[in-house]
């Protein structure tokens, strides 16, 4: 009841100093009760969510920010120094969770003194709810509008379906709420009534006792992050006793990592299943399902189709591979996205007669179990945070004496997959060294994103339209790290 007056009066006083219906409000916070409050209270207030990382560099959130073109940004104190800069060029709303310092407000200034009834909107509601950025094949971020049809299908409707919650279940968010995976665990407890439980930084010994202390029945994972924990669970199998299951996506689910957390915790039930930003919920393995497909991304989740179509937009026969399309009623009326926002051409370029195309190559065998295959883009995912090879590319382009740049993803042990970049030069005496070239990119691209591995080349391998051959790359790099 708290958070509802508190997420009620600060909706009153966006509205109060002119959030518009349909405004966007970037949310740049860390895991904290402020970041539930905030996102609950724009969507109150008829705005549309933008939530936006601090992991981010500054311009990368300028890019957002420039893009997305917000009536206001809601930011802690360490995001200050790149606020400022921004807001000098962009006509937005400065709110602080802090004390509020020039040409600032502070979150209990909008909220102090404001009605905690939920606020009278006048006019025609707005349906969209949410503006996540994802990447494009050139590595510029696109932004997915959602609705609140999408959020209450996705989470309420198909989370009792598909994952079997309950209004009774506590959940734990592990991963950042700024992220897709992190917005849908606070949505869900939201949808359903249940108790959402939220780690500020996670650290593995830290949430096995939180697990305990809280009695978390439920967690909302990338594999990595149980990679993390495996060693806790094996250690403390006790700590997990009310544990019943985890929800895991973000990348495949690795066979060995399900065979040491089933060894560690023999009673819990894990639903691995593949989604996108654009696509929602697609399909899910749930726990009887996996022994016997255990590398399958399993069956289509209620009320949603799955096409597997060669380059021509044509239904491929079973076992065979071709990209996968997605449809859930009309868009933006179930799980899939209503649009890219202010793309008029890229949402038309995406959806054919209804159908999403993903980008992803998958098949579907005999019994009509889904797998994932590759994707159609390159990108790569790295403790379930994705990665566009173009963008690491041109970061690593800009370096004086650099030619060209090509990156790919390959396999780690701890986050999935990693950034293995590989580099021609100009005319140098010597290659610039891996610490040089890791600092020149993190002032550029988030620092998960900065190659692990580099590998100079005399040129670039090519196809016959003069592309950079990939596939060779991929077979080198499993020479050079000898994998």
């Amino acid at each position: 009841m708290e958070l509802e007056d508190t997420a009620n009066s600060l909706a009153n006083g966006l509205i109060e100093i002119g959030l518009s219906t349909g405004d966007r409000v970037v949310i740049m916070l860390p895991n904290c009760l402020n970041i539930a409050i905030s996102m609950a209270a724009v969507a109150k207030a008829g705005g549309i969510i933008v939530p936006v990382s601090a992991r981010l560099t500054g311009q990368e959130i300028k890019y957002l920010i420039d893009d997305s073109n917000p009536f206001a940004v809601i930011y802690s104190p360490d995001c200050r120094d790149v606020i400022k800069d921004l807001s000098a060029a962009k006509n937005f709303i400065k709110i602080t969770t802090n004390v509020a310092l020039k040409n600032e407000i502070s979150l209990n200034q909008i909220i102090s003194n404001r009605t905690s009834k939920p606020p009278h909107l006048s006019g025609k509601q707005n349906e969209e709810a949410l503006l996540c950025y994802t990447s494009g094949t050139t590595g510029e971020p696109k932004g997915v509008i959602s609705t609140h049809q999408n959020i209450i299908f996705g989470q309420c409707w198909l989370g009792a379906l598909e994952w079997e919650l309950h209004s009774t279940d506590r959940m734990l968010c592990i991963t950042p709420m700024a992220h897709r995976i992190g917005i849908a665990r606070l949505a869900g407890c939201f949808s359903l009534g249940s108790t959402l439980i939220i780690q500020e930084k996670f650290d593995p010994l830290m949430t096995i006792d939180l697990i305990e202390k809280e009695n978390i029945t439920h967690l909302g994972v990338v594999p990595t992050i149980v990679r993390m924990l495996l060693p806790q669970m094996e250690k403390y199998p006790a700590k997990c006793k009310t544990l019943k299951g985890i929800l895991a996506t973000g990348e495949s689910f690795p066979i060995i990592l399900k065979k040491r957390l089933f060894t560690a915790l023999p009673d819990l039930q894990l639903y691995s299943f593949y989604s996108q930003t654009e696509a929602g919920l697609v399909s899910c393995l749930k726990p009887e399902q996996q022994e016997t497909h255990p590398d399958s991304i399993g069956l289509p989740a209620n009320g949603v189709e799955i096409r597997i179509v060669d380059r021509n937009l044509k239904d491929v026969p079973v076992e065979s591979t071709g990209e996968m399309l997605v449809r859930c009623g009309k868009p933006g009326e179930a799980t899939v996205m209503k649009r890219y926002f202010n793309r008029p051409d890229d949402t038309d370029a995406a959806f054919v007669d209804g159908w999403l195309r993903t980008g992803d190559l998958g098949r579907r065998d005999k019994d009509g179990y889904f797998y994932f295959v590759d994707r159609l883009k390159d990108m790569i995912i790295s403790g379930g945070l994705n990665i566009y090879s173009r963008e690491v590319e041109i970061a690593l382009e800009s370096y004086p004496g650099i030619s060209e740049a090509a990156v790919i993803g390959v396999p780690d042990s701890l986050f999935g997959e990693t950034v293995m970049a590989f580099l021609t030069c100009k005319e140098l005496t010597s290659p610039p060294s891996n610490k040089e070239l890791a600092l020149h990119c993190q002032k550029l691209i988030a620092s998960y994103k900065k190659p692990r591995h580099i590998h100079f080349l005399d040129q670039l391998p090519r196809n016959r339209n003069g592309k950079i051959a990939k596939a060779e790359l991929r077979t080198l790099s499993e020479e050079v790290l000898d994998l």
